[in-house]
């Protein structure tokens, strides 16, 4: 009798999932994609430059073709296109800060079945927490997720030749769209409410951009901090909306409408889902970060952002792609 079963690989690799997290992280601990780039092609040769043992070199080239990030070409190892533009040091969108970042995390997923059980976090939600002294590592780490929709949203607002615009930055934790939207417009000016440490952290990096003179903090809270009345002509508020329900979103949107002058524009970058949750895939799947971590958040819908946005006063609401993200543009 003819076996129709469908084959099991593609189930083995998710059970086994966490296997290519931790080689992606060590590879980017040890600068196998910086030495790849720069021409070690061999597992002898990347065991010199990363002065790492030639068998876990070997190991972790094998892992990294089997999850399509390193490729054999005439017997030599080499970077994917897309390694090669997001896992290279020191380039402003590497996310090989943020893979290792992640590798620490791993140890919470253990928590997650009985997080769905009960509905949220079993530990204390560790998202919103001002003294964190990690906020160094993590503030970078991420920055990097942000260039791309940053620097679309330039483009969609078309920034550089807006003149003398003030922007607020509502949690802009390292600064990264000011710094990228201050560099577009040599006019413009912003200011960036965050919690203190961050703040720091956020005017030394936009400093050595050589904006600093134009960018001004301010230190609190969100939830409870004033936006001001009629102050900004634009203003971001990305990556944070997961992290709140829908009454603490409408409350923030509506605040933010006031902050605006008229004809103002709010831009909110987020993972959003569409509205029959049928894709994309990295937004669904990243809700479950957010049961884990989050007493409310989730990744909410595009008709979820409308709606939201329509109560807080804005009449024009546009969706644009900055993949794995979605940039909510809102007048």
């Amino acid at each position: 009798m003819t076996n129709n079963r469908p084959s099991p690989v593609g189930i083995m690799r998710l059970i086994n999932g966490y296997w290519a997290t931790g080689v992606l992280a060590a590879a980017a601990t040890h600068s196998l994609f910086t030495h790849l780039e720069h021409g070690a092609g061999s597992a002898t040769e990347l065991a010199g430059r990363a002065a790492i043992s030639e068998r876990g070199a070997q190991t972790l080239l094998d892992g990294l073709v089997s999850v399509g990030l390193v490729e054999l070409h005439e017997g030599r190892y080499r970077n994917t296109p897309e390694a090669s533009a997001y896992l290279v040091e020191d380039t402003p969108v590497s996310l090989a800060p943020f893979a290792k970042l992640k590798l620490t995390h791993m140890g919470a997923l253990t928590d997650l079945a009985e997080v769905v059980r009960v509905g949220g976090p079993v530990k204390d939600a560790v998202v919103e927490v001002a003294n964190n002294p990690h906020w160094e590592g993590i503030v970078t780490a991420i920055a990097a997720q942000s260039v791309p929709a940053a620097s679309v949203a330039a483009e969609v607002l078309g920034l550089a030749d807006a003149g003398e615009i003030s922007i607020l930055d509502v949690g802009g934790g390292s600064g990264i769209y000011s710094g990228i939207w201050l560099e577009a417009n040599p006019a413009a000016r912003a200011v960036q409410l965050d919690w203190e440490p961050i703040n720091e952290i956020a005017r030394r990096l936009l400093a050595e951009r050589g904006v600093g003179d134009r960018f001004t903090t301010i230190d609190g809270d969100f939830h409870t901090t004033d936006f001001g009345t009629a102050q900004y002509d634009v203003a971001v508020y990305s990556h944070i909306a997961h992290q709140e329900g829908p009454e603490s979103n409408v409350e923030v949107f509506t605040r933010l409408r006031q902050a605006l002058r008229p004809g103002g524009t709010l831009v909110v970058n987020d993972y959003v889902v569409d509205d029959d949750r049928s894709g994309p895939a990295f937004p669904l799947i990243f809700a479950s970060e957010m049961l884990l971590k989050t007493r409310q958040g989730s990744t909410w819908r595009r008709s979820d952002y409308r709606d939201w946005l329509v109560k807080a006063g804005f009449q024009d609401v546009s969706f644009h792609t900055a993949e794995p993200a979605t940039l909510v543009v809102a007048r």
